[in-house]
């Protein structure tokens, strides 16, 4: 049994910073990729940001420069930082990882989403 466990999320104002965290827990031999998705009402989900097994971002243009994904392997976690925040990154976040059981099982994990709105 592998669970993501996502927290930090929130009320703020425009223009302010929240720090997501998402850690990994259960039956885990190795981590390889993680992200965050999010979904604002009546969208699709989209993906935000991504981080390899090696540490290599990607991120969507829409947070480029105001947002930074980062992760600790000891801890099987990554975060979100979110700074600059605008009314448009109110959502669902989503933490998402591909990872290796110790079972020798290949999973795609979810986890159960923290609502971000931005607000004044």
């Amino acid at each position: 049994q592998v669970q993501l466990v996502e927290s930090g999320g929130g009320l703020v104002q425009p223009g302010g910073s929240l720090r997501l965290s998402c850690a990994a827990s259960g039956s885990i031999f190795n981590i390889y990729r993680m992200a965050w998705y999010r979904q604002a009402p009546e969208k699709q989900r989209e993906l935000v940001a991504v981080i390899s097994s090696g540490s290599s971002t990607n991120l969507v243009d829409s947070v480029k420069g105001r947002f930074t994904i980062s992760r600790d392997h000891a801890k099987n976690t990554v975060y979100l930082q979110m700074n600059s925040l605008k009314p448009e990154d109110t959502a669902v976040y989503y933490c998402n990882a591909d990872l290796m059981t110790t079972g020798w099982s290949y999973l795609e994990v979810w986890g159960q989403g923290t609502l971000v709105t931005v607000s004044s």
